[in-house]
């Protein structure tokens, strides 16, 4: 058997990128569990993307220091790992919790860098239960019942709560978990729901200042803990019952009477915080003009036809269209300084595009996207989309953008006037496009039809540069042979 010798705790690493807190998506392992270095314990989604976090320690997981849905600052407690050692062979049956514990840090892998686990092993490892049977009890382990195994596990979480609470009371950890030590119960379904006989029983002085401070009567409160042990979750919800005052049964609200408040925070919050700033700092203006798109279309299917290997689409096209001008119009792949009062202007384009996932709208970069082929940006813009849609994109994939292209016609709409991806200086919009009557030498004919729309940075440049930008991308659209220029 194993014996649990000292805590590591592990806090939420640094997530680079400016990123300073996380919120906990998924826990991939619960108290008990062994976990090996390296292994991924948990999901969290920071203002950039979801990623996974490795521990850096092995042993018994004994504390997770946040629920699903808590946000944690960087420097946080996360999760709280016993080391394990093989128990003297003199004491085979010392219980767990009889050992002595103390909360420190201890060096792991040593590389807690989020996202890219810890540098000795990769993947998920199945999750493991600890042994909580002594060696001299395995004979008896063998015939144990699912509810001789429960009660083990509550055992476990009481033994969790009072070393939580940090209490010194003397517990007999005998009387839990071992039905041997314990008299049968009379009666086997009443176990945890029947009214103790004994006083109310509170292990830990934490839960018992909580409910002094409240003026909860701890008599009054059904325990939820094993034997009839009063927990901490039991006297919050006291004191939220006395909070609330009894309510009559009423008819269910219809949805539209419903109010429902959802938490700005994650990828939400920052899309919103560089969507306010952007409309508070950069004075934008939007020129947009409706170009026939069939030719463009008919170049498509033409490579997709000839070349099918190099999966090129239209959004491909298009961005290599918007490289092509920001060459022509490198005033709008800029960005505005304010501290220093002046335009950097780069001299490479990464270029970014928006993608709607399940979790929302993220702008994945391509970078030096003025150094690619069309079939190059094609293969670049397919493995971003990917990754951005099952929440795998790294947080430097999302940063360093010059300009943005925003492709808003797979959403069925004509027209938008976009905000800016602030610090950016300008981003083009694509309408759906369809079938709409245009003239053609004097003949009215039916033709593929899209609206373009560019917003930028007034401070950048003039409306004749973002109307020069906004024609020469136009131009190629409806004849694509002009890229073939200076190809």
């Amino acid at each position: 058997m194993t014996i649990a010798t000292a805590r590591q705790v592990f806090r939420l690493p640094d997530l680079g990128e400016g990123l300073t807190e996380a919120e906990i998506i998924e826990w991939k392992v619960a108290v008990g569990d062994t976990v090996e270095i390296d292994q991924i314990v948990v999901d969290v989604e920071t203002a950039k993307a979801v990623v996974e976090v490795p521990v850096p320690y092995a042993g018994t997981v004994m504390k997770l220091h946040a629920d699903t849905g808590a946000v944690l600052a960087v420097g946080e407690p996360l999760i709280e790992v016993a080391a394990n050692e093989p128990a003297p062979a003199a004491a085979p049956d010392i219980d767990p919790a009889a050992a002595r514990y103390r909360e420190e840090e201890q060096a792991g892998s040593g590389n807690v860098l989020i996202g890219y686990g810890t540098g000795h092993t990769s993947g998920r490892r199945k999750r493991r239960r600890s042994s909580r049977v002594p060696t001299s009890d395995k004979t008896a382990a063998t015939r144990q019942t699912p509810d001789q195994h429960a009660a083990d596990r509550q055992a476990a979480d009481v033994r969790a709560v009072d070393r939580q609470a940090g209490g010194h009371q003397a517990v007999d950890v005998q009387d839990f978990g071992r039905d041997a030590a314990v008299p049968a119960p009379q009666s086997s379904s009443s176990s945890v729901e029947a009214e103790p006989s004994h006083p109310p029983r509170v292990i830990s002085p934490l839960v018992r200042r909580v409910a002094r401070e409240h003026g909860v009567d701890l008599a009054a409160i059904r325990p939820t803990g094993p034997r009839g042990v009063i927990l901490r979750r039991d006297v919050e919800q006291a004191i939220a019952d006395m909070r609330t005052p009894p309510v009559a049964p009423a008819t269910p609200l219809r949805p539209s009477e419903t109010t429902e408040r959802i938490p700005l925070r994650g990828l939400r919050r920052a899309v919103a915080d560089k969507l306010s700033r952007s409309r508070s700092e950069i004075p934008d203006a939007t020129t947009w003009v409706d170009v026939d798109a069939t030719r463009l279309l008919d170049a498509k299917n033409a490579l997709q036809q000839a070349r099918p290997d190099l999966g090129i689409g239209l959004l491909a096209m298009l961005a290599r269209i918007c490289v092509d001008g920001l060459r022509r119009f490198p005033e709008l792949n800029s960005s505005v300084d304010t501290g220093r009062a002046e335009i950097v202007r780069y001299g490479h384009v990464n270029l970014g595009f928006a993608a709607q996932t399940d979790r929302g709208l993220v702008v994945p970069v391509v970078r030096d996207a003025h150094l690619m082929t069309t079939a190059q940006l094609a293969a670049e813009l397919t493995r971003l989309t990917g990754l951005a849609r099952s929440g795998g994109l790294p947080p430097q994939a999302l940063t360093g953008g010059t300009f943005t292209l925003n492709n808003y016609g797979v959403f069925g709409v004509d027209g938008s006037t976009p905000i800016i991806n602030h610090p950016e200086a300008a981003l083009l919009g694509v309408g759906r496009i369809i079938d709409r009557p245009w003239v053609i030498d004097g003949a009215v004919t039916a033709r593929k039809i899209t609206q373009l729309s560019l917003t930028f940075d007034h401070r950048v440049c003039d409306g004749g540069t973002a109307g020069g930008f906004l024609r020469y991308v136009a131009d190629c659209v409806e004849n694509p042979a002009i890229l073939l220029a200076d190809a």
